[in-house]
């Protein structure tokens, strides 16, 4: 079974840039769909941006596009979250999973995933 860990979340200032990894062991992620989460004080976690393990196909909320970029490196076992024109409300804790078999689910909805990691903190200062 696979083991994620986030990493690289902080505080930056409103406009600024951030880039955050999600680290897997036990397993490759090569066979896998990866996705980022969010989750707000006070909300729910919703859904960020996915990439294939095949095509790298890649999606995104609404919001993000043109400002956040999903990517994934499997030499390295690594996804990556490059989050660019960062506004107060990408304030959130930013969850990491990931998707080993074939589900009839969409790929926005977290029963899609079956492994996740436990979360970094981004906190977006004006």
């Amino acid at each position: 079974q696979v083991q994620l860990a986030e990493s690289g979340g902080g505080l930056v200032q409103a406009g600024g840039s951030l880039r955050l990894s999600c680290a897997a062991s036990g397993s490759s992620l090569k066979n896998y769909r990866m996705a980022w989460f969010r989750q707000a004080p006070g909300e729910e976690r919703i859904f960020i941006a996915s990439i294939t393990g095949n095509r790298l196909t890649t999606d995104y909320f609404g919001p993000v596009k043109g400002r956040f970029t999903i990517s994934r490196d499997d030499a390295k076992n690594t996804v990556y979250l490059q989050m660019s024109s960062l506004h107060t409300y990408d304030t959130a804790v930013y969850y990491c999973a990931a998707s080993a078999q074939w589900h009839n689910i969409p790929y926005a909805s977290e029963a899609r995933y079956d492994v996740w990691g436990q979360g970094t903190q981004v906190t977006v200062s004006s």
